[in-house]
């Protein structure tokens, strides 16, 4: 009888993975064992020669298998790692991006130029990621996270009681500003960042199969050209965004123009910029709001 240990399991299923054309196959490996047998990464190589047994083996097969399918590696592991932070992840959310995590770096840098209190509104939060890194990193960040789905602010609500961060960020459901109407204690918010929906009617009938067949189509899809949630945040931006604030936003590699063309017509920003990724795409715009004598209330008509 074969005895399979961790690393002959390692490159069997490294292999198996790249016949299967999966993204990142040795990570994904890794990231499997790892959940199978509960340890870290970094102890499969410390213990290559560990024989695993039966059940686990049985356990990982199954893993393995649908991970050939293309399911997400993370929904499987039901975690990610988000800016060195440990993430819970479900199918009723999207899986953080490395991308992303320059829009959260930004963030960040802006909040350590100001003083005291620091109120951030995440717009989409989906598992929190972005607001749980900005508050682990920013002790005066308080956020009020908002997300449509229940679902995905359950798996949110999880994650910020694993890192403690319950007294400073704040979930709330609704879609987009709509449940910052009863904060009546903060009107207007130093910075709005959001990584909302923004792939098109095309782009989504395009997508690969592990994003296509099973992260959240509300999590993607932004109508025809993709820039819907943009435009609804932007008819808005006004009644939430302090003077000298600023809003940060996520998106799609050939989006910039649009996007900033939307920003401009608000006559709101005193600078626009749109920042490209570790792939040359643009990924961040940042648009800092015009600095006023004081601010003015919110405007009147629904939200």
């Amino acid at each position: 009888m074969t005895q399979w240990t961790i690393q002959k399991l390692l490159t069997w299923i490294t292999e198996y993975l790249t016949k299967n054309e999966v993204d990142a196959p040795r990570l994904s490996a890794e990231m499997l064992l790892s959940h199978v047998l509960g340890l870290k990464r970094i102890e499969l190589y410390t213990q290559f020669d560990r024989i695993v047994e039966k059940e686990s083996l049985d356990r990982l097969h199954g893993l393995v298998k649908r991970a050939g399918l293309h399911e997400p590696v993370a929904y499987l592991v039901g975690r990610t790692e988000f800016y060195s932070l440990e993430m819970e992840v479900s199918a009723d959310c999207l899986i953080p991006r490395p991308e992303t995590e320059l829009l959260a770096q930004r963030a960040i840098e802006f909040l350590r130029t100001r003083k005291g209190k620091q109120h951030v509104c995440d717009l989409c939060t989906g598992c929190g990621c972005i607001g749980i890194a900005i508050a682990k990193n920013h002790a005066d960040a308080h956020v009020v996270a908002t997300d449509i789905s229940d679902k995905a602010l359950a798996v949110a609500a999880r994650n910020v009681e694993k890192y403690g961060l319950q007294d400073r960020v704040e979930l709330l459901c609704g879609d987009l500003f709509d449940p910052l109407v009863p904060h009546l204690d903060v009107t207007h918010w130093d910075l709005i960042v959001c990584n909302p929906p923004y792939v098109s009617a095309a782009e989504y009938e395009a997508l690969d199969k592990n994003v296509k067949d099973y992260e959240p189509k509300a999590a993607l899809l932004a109508g025809e050209d993709g820039l819907d949630v943009y435009r609804r945040i932007v008819e808005k931006i006004d009644r939430f965004l302090k003077s000298d604030g600023v809003l940060l936003l996520e998106i799609g590699y050939a989006q910039g123009p649009a996007v900033r063309e939307l920003l401009e017509q608000t006559a709101l920003f005193s600078a626009i910029t749109i920042e490209k990724d570790n792939q040359s795409n643009d990924r961040v715009v940042t648009a800092r709001r015009t600095t006023m004598s004081q601010d003015s209330p919110p405007a009147g008509g629904s939200v």
